[in-house]
């Protein structure tokens, strides 16, 4: 039996990693299939600097 989890970003996530990465035109065109391994790779790391920030944000500083 296979298992295929959900993704865990939603699509305007996506779309905007995509903006911002410069490779929003070709999702547009191609669909997400269309994009490069190193475009996809840069989109996740991005999406994980961006949740550090965020739980950096969030966690109060130890004492």
């Amino acid at each position: 039996m296979s298992r295929r989890s959900r993704g865990v970003m939603s699509e305007g996530f996506k779309y905007e990693l995509a903006k911002d990465l410069g490779f929003y035109e070709t999702v547009q065109r191609e669909g997400w299939g269309g994009i490069r391994t190193k475009d996809a790779g840069n989109m996740v790391k991005r999406a994980i600097q961006i949740a550090e920030q965020s739980l950096k944000r969030q966690t109060p500083p130890n004492r």
